[in-house]
């Protein structure tokens, strides 16, 4: 039997293995780069039905209206109400009806006829956890924090007799009052959920219960895995289904729509489900629907704190500064000390990349309340970002220690053990932090190039930043996940920048990816220039946009750029007017479409510009400094937004109609490619068609038919020069070419390619070994530095760099590459330390030229060559 010490120190003793923390949600798959389609999707294809949200009427027809519980589960709430009373008053001593009583109360913002009512439920059923742990949620919410603390120590006391609470019910209570007295999760999940839902799979309270510990401890594969099992067994509870839309949050957020439009279908009047949509649409910059989500919270709860939080963030945003001090007043009307309206507001204008103010409203939740988790690790990870780093690990680790099954703590705080040893290299603006290998290898050209972008962008734009910034590169993709967003996944992101701290991930991230990093490192540098002179005011589309038309901007090769897809999108039923194009960054539907929001973006960028000028852009950025929103400083430096949209329309439709316009840009009908021999006899018979040529020329090259490959090719980059992808026909022809031996042929392919593609690597490497053969080693140096811009890690093109530099008499390169191949061990080493120990001596190092010699010798004891280099040093 328990001590009457409570139920904190009698969890103590229960059996069980701890929660480990290391529960993480699976990554996404990275977007592959999409092969040329036949087919367009439908765009109604591609978006999940939404259920139109039932009425009353209809609700009242699947519904038991005597059924108090399903009432209220459906937000019929005043019908709730009055048919708990109804049951209350038929049977006093049971307790569920005075509790559904102050449920459907507190949902409808009746906060003192709540507490009223508990007050007497409590006199009527004095031992009743289940009683205590809402009244915890309505103390708080009332502005009571005394007593919801006094209802945890009654709970912690009345726990102690867990022998006199066996109810299934009951259990759910023990184990909810049981975490409110900070019992160890991993044995309150083993102790109580689990066996309840073992013996009650039907009590939708437990699989609720469950879900919500997960969420808790943001373990969000766990919880999405629970509230999919309850699914099945409760399809039609919205409960449940906001929960499942809760867990996709972070990782799937189509599922996270579709459950969420469930749950308003299944209870319109579902306040969590409004409150989540309202984010939705703040984060889209909806600002009309999000408040229509929220006028519809305020018409049931004119009082609920996170609605008017929400409406402070949207006043805000919009730069309206006497509605945000009316809504955060409103927020703190009920509790004027409210940590919870503090912490939502800061976590929302941090999403909108306001770090600054999000951390100041974190620090006065902090305030009125020092052991808020929630607030302080969204105030450690504001700092993070911000570059304050000792304040902001430091937080993070007080939330682990407190906290030990915190997924984002326990992230944060592995995390910074492993940037703990990295190296640094610091320059005159930037501060960058690399694994320490790789910053020998490619460290200093990462500098070089940060400090050639700040000369370049930010005097264009007037930016002066006096901070210097901070700059990491992640060989690991997970830990740059963490540092970026906290939790692993992120895998299509290649780097991303919070205003004076950018995070990168390095070439061995993501070896498969053909990405240049020296074009992420300049775009996300632009990111630095736009949010610092707008301090962080700005839509992503625009600050995405002028990210990618500076990349265009720096080389003509680098940013997104126009091929087939983008084409079809365009001219098709994916172009987003101007004006709207931030809500096509939030829920693309596809990575496709993500990838295109970058490319229209910045289009939209390069029309502003070339049309109204640059002044107009800066001046832009100046009001949006000021708070004014981003539509309205549009119409004020361009023009009204209709006629923007407009023009932008034309414009883009006209660049789409440019690219080959002379091809035959058709998908075969159905009928046309049914079977093997009839889509034949449709290639055959299109011979301008785009999608025909190539499939003709994919085919001969499987076949490895050169000749009659070569045909189709020459034609398709006739119709279609202009070509970028790394793959497509310029490396097809120029295969054949070589196939065919059209040595000078195939040079002049891969050359055009090399100056289309900035991630043609296996382009470079021919280019280099064609230039090799001809002793042309200014172009052998060229293109391996194209290589090493996409992969430093890779030996081939420091070995060939080397050998050229050797031979152009420039011996400070040859031997940073013949010292940085060493360090790849990417060639024969005894080769390479023999070719650096000579150019070390030419240079008077002799010390460290013998150093190199006996290293060849070493591998190689019969090396003549080094045998007679080391006799003359000696």
């Amino acid at each position: 039997m328990p001590s009457p010490a409570g139920l904190r120190v009698w969890l103590i003793f229960l059996a069980g293995l701890l929660l480990s923390p290391l529960l993480r949600a699976a990554d996404p798959p990275v977007p592959s780069k999409p092969a040329i389609e036949l087919h367009t999707v439908p765009a109604d294809q591609l978006t999940p039905g939404k259920p139109a949200p039932l009425k009353e009427a209809d609700l009242l027809k699947t519904i038991d209206p005597d059924d108090a519980q399903q009432l209220y589960i459906h937000g019929l709430y005043e019908k709730a109400l009055a048919r708990a009373t109804a049951l209350a008053a038929e049977d006093p001593r049971n307790e569920a009806w005075p509790l559904l009583r102050c449920q459907a109360e507190l949902q409808l913002g009746k906060y003192d006829e709540a507490r009223a009512d508990l007050d007497k439920a409590l006199v009527a059923s004095p031992n009743s956890l289940r009683l205590r742990v809402l009244g915890y949620d309505l103390m708080r919410r009332t502005g009571d924090p005394l007593r919801a603390k006094a209802l945890v120590e009654e709970m912690d006391r009345l726990g102690a007799r867990s022998w006199a609470y066996t109810a299934p019910e009951d259990q759910i209570a023990l184990g909810r009052a049981a975490l409110l007295v900070n019992a160890d999760p991993k044995k309150v999940l083993d102790r109580f959920f689990t066996p309840v839902k073992k013996l009650h799979p039907e009590l939708r309270e437990v699989w609720l219960a469950s879900g919500e510990l997960a969420l808790q401890k943001s373990e969000f594969s766990l919880a999405a895995k629970t509230f999919s099992e309850a699914a099945k067994r409760f399809p039609n509870d919205p409960d449940v289904q906001f929960g499942l839309a809760r867990a996709f949050a972070p990782s799937d957020s189509e599922a996270e729509m579709e459950a969420l439009e469930s749950a308003l279908h299944g209870n319109p009047r579902h306040l969590g489900a409004l409150l989540l949509l309202a984010e939705h649409h703040i984060d889209a910059e909806h600002p009309e629907e999000a408040a229509a989500a929220l006028a519809e919270v305020l018409k049931i709860d004119p009082k609920r704190a996170e609605a008017h939080a929400l409406r402070a963030v949207q006043a805000e945003l919009a730069g309206d500064a006497a509605g945000f001090k009316e809504e955060r007043e409103a927020a703190l009307k009920p509790w004027p000390k409210n940590p919870e309206a503090e912490h939502l507001i800061g976590r929302k204008l941090s999403q909108k990349y306001r770090f600054t103010e999000g951390a100041e409203h974190q620090r006065r939740a902090l305030e009125w309340e020092p052991e808020n988790l929630q607030a302080k690790l969204q105030l450690a990870q504001d700092l993070l970002r911000l570059g304050h780093e000792e304040e902001g690990w430091k937080l993070a680790q007080e939330v682990r220690d407190a906290d030990p099954y915190d997924v984002f703590a326990y992230n944060l705080t592995t995390l910074e053990e492993t940037l703990s040893k990295f190296a640094q290299l610091p320059s005159e603006h930037f501060l960058v932090k690399m694994e320490a290998q790789e910053a020998q290898i490619y460290g200093p050209r990462v500098v070089a190039l940060l400090e050639r972008a700040h000369a370049q962008v930010g005097p264009k734009y007037g930016f002066t930043g006096k901070q210097k910034i901070t700059v990491e590169i992640f060989p690991d993709q997970k830990d740059f996940a963490i540092r970026t967003f906290g939790l692993p996944g992120g895998a299509g992101y290649l780097g991303v920048c919070f205003g004076n701290v950018i995070t990168a991930n390095s070439p061995a991230a993501n070896p498969n990816l053909q990405h240049n990093w020296e074009s992420v490192l300049w775009h996300e540098f632009t990111h630095v220039v736009t949010l610092g002179l707008t301090k962080n005011k700005m839509p992503r589309w625009l600050s995405e946009g002028i990210s990618v038309y500076e990349e265009r901007q720096a080389r003509g090769n680098w940013g997104e750029q126009m091929k087939p897809r983008y084409r079809a999108m365009i001219l098709g039923n994916d172009l987003v007017p101007l004006s709207q194009l931030s809500g096509s960054f939030l829920r693309p539907k596809t990575p496709m479409h993500l990838q295109f929001a970058y490319y229209e973006s910045s289009l939209a960028v390069e029309y502003l510009i070339e049309r109204f000028g640059l002044p107009a852009m800066k001046a832009i950025f100046a009001d949006l400094a000021q708070g004014v929103g981003i539509n309205a400083a549009l119409a004020k430096r361009a023009a009204p937004l209709a006629d923007l949209d407009r023009e932008f329309g034309e414009r883009i439709r006209r660049l789409a109609q440019s690219v080959g316009p002379q091809l035959d840009w058709a998908n075969p009908k159905p009928a046309d490619v049914a079977t093997e021999q009839k889509f034949t006899e449709w290639v055959e018979a299109n011979p301008t068609n785009y999608a025909a040529l190539m499939e003709k020329a994919k085919r001969l090259l499987e076949k490895r038919e050169w000749a009659a490959a070569k045909a189709p090719l020459e034609k398709l980059l006739e119709l279609y020069p202009d070509q970028h992808d790394a793959e497509g026909a310029y490396a097809m022809l120029a295969r054949v070419q070589r196939e065919l031996g059209e040595a000078d042929a195939e040079l002049a392919t891969l050359t055009k390619l090399a100056t289309l593609s900035s991630g043609a690597t296996d382009a470079f490497l021919r280019l280099m070994e064609i230039h090799t053969a001809r002793q042309e080693w200014k172009a052998v140096a060229g293109y391996a530095e194209q290589f090493t811009a996409v992969n430093p890690l890779v030996p081939a093109p420091h070995r060939e760099a080397a050998r050229a530099w050797e031979k152009l008499g420039d011996a400070p390169h040859a031997i940073a590459e013949y010292e940085t191949l060493l360090k790849l061990g990417g060639s024969p080493e005894p080769e390479a330390h023999y070719a650096l120990a000579g150019l070390l001596k030419t240079a008077g190092k002799k010390p460290e030229a013998k150093r190199h010699v006996l290293q060849a010798l070493e591998d190689a004891p019969r090396y003549r060559e080094a045998l007679r280099l080391l006799k003359e040093l000696q």
